[in-house]
């Protein structure tokens, strides 16, 4: 029976899957290239029932209650300030909407007690063997494992290392996406206040805890961009580049980019994989299914990782059986949910003049937004076994 569980990432799949491994028997480590939890992101949020399942399953849901931002309506002005849409709070912030930073670090205090972490380190080379796989590290030993989980999101290393180049898997939806944060200089509320001009948005929301300290989320459309993804500065150009010249608030904004000292900068783009496994190395959450905003990402990483680790224990670890279950229960499920993502750059960033125009009377329209609002509810909604009592039943 596998029983030892390598998991790449320790962002939101990777400690849920972490937690739930370790609930059920297995041994899990978790590592994690950045030196520390990453803090701060933007708003991540969960919608429908079954997200609130699996939440709830974990003992989480009453915490995540307890630490929500309430929502963050959206706000749509012209270049004068002038209000021209404005979006509820529960549009964008679902049923529990939390900060990325806080519910990362929530899932791994709970995932602590099962699991060991390593952070500041990565994976370099995997070797599958008979009875494993053989697994070398930036810094660390060489180790060996039964499975190996790729949770690390987009841009995966354990994808790439076990299933390919990323151009194979990675498609580009034509936007690209940065946030930062800021002095609150300009008093914004929570939520945010966005400005449009074609094919470009520039958003900034007062953060939720302390009014002093703000965000900027700024898209724009593009073609796939050339840059290191190391280079901080060279994205902050991009950024810059694409909106110099527009009004509203945006040149103070963009003064704010050059200090800034964390830019989250990445295209907008969805995952699609072939078969979520290889022999004994899986994928979760983003690796294998990712949408960058607005394909319910969060929520179907966690419920991804419940179901894999529900499935591992059912089957006594046999991984063969266990993956090909998780991913017969999921795989359709998540495809729907990514469709809202593949919208996204062009609803917040509409390309022309009259595309803007058309948004906005449309969502002013309460009959649309409520539509809306419940096809999120359904997309979300899948049936779940109970894997506690399942395994139960099994005498597991």
């Amino acid at each position: 029976m596998a029983k030892s569980v390598l998991i790449s990432g320790a962002g939101v799949a990777g400690p849920a899957l972490a937690y739930w491994l370790g609930r059920f028997g297995f041994e899990p480590t978790v590592v994690e290239l950045a030196p520390v939890l990453r803090d701060g992101g933007q708003a991540v949020d969960f919608r429908g029932e079954t997200h609130l399942t699996v939440l709830a399953r974990m003992g989480l849901l009453a915490e995540l209650r307890r630490i929500e931002t309430g929502g963050s309506p959206m706000t749509f002005v012209d270049e004068r300030g002038r209000e021209l849409l404005r979006l509820p709070a529960e549009f964008a912030g679902g049923d529990v909407e939390v900060l990325r930073g806080d519910l990362a670090r929530l899932l791994h205090r709970h995932s602590l007690p099962y699991a060991e972490y390593v952070f500041g380190d990565s994976v370099t080379g995997l070797t599958e063997t008979g009875g494993g796989v053989e697994v070398t590290f930036r810094h660390g030993a060489p180790r060996a494992f039964d499975l190996v989980i790729g949770a690390d999101g987009l841009h995966s290393t354990v994808r790439r290392l076990a299933f390919g180049p990323e151009e194979g898997f990675v498609r580009h939806l034509g936007h690209y996406a940065a946030t930062w944060r800021l002095p609150n200089h300009l008093g914004a509320a929570p939520g945010s206040v966005g400005y449009n001009a074609p094919g470009r948005l520039a958003a900034v929301g007062g953060d939720h805890r302390d009014p002093a300290k703000a965000g900027a989320f700024f898209v724009f459309a593009a073609p796939r961009l050339t840059y290191d993804r190391q280079d901080v500065a060279q994205q902050k150009a991009l950024v810059a580049d694409a909106f110099t010249g527009l009004g509203w608030e945006v040149p103070r904004l963009l003064d704010s980019l050059r200090d800034a000292p964390d830019l989250y900068f990445d295209s907008i783009s969805r995952v699609d994989v072939p078969t979520w496994s290889t022999g004994r190395i899986g994928l979760v959450g983003d690796a294998a299914c990712g949408a960058t905003i607005g394909g319910m990402g969060t929520g179907t990483g966690v419920v991804a990782a419940y179901v894999l680790a529900g499935e591992l224990a059912l089957s006594r670890g046999d991984h063969r059986t266990a993956f090909a279950r998780y991913e017969n229960r999921l795989r359709r499920h998540a495809r729907r949910c990514q469709k809202g993502g593949d919208r996204t750059g062009a609803f917040l960033a509409p390309a022309t003049t009259r595309g803007l125009r058309i948004r906005n009377g449309l969502l002013r329209r309460r009959f649309v937004m409520d539509r809306m609002l419940k096809e999120g509810q359904k997309v979300s909604t899948i049936a779940l076994p109970d894997y506690e009592t399942e395994l139960g039943r099994v005498g597991a």
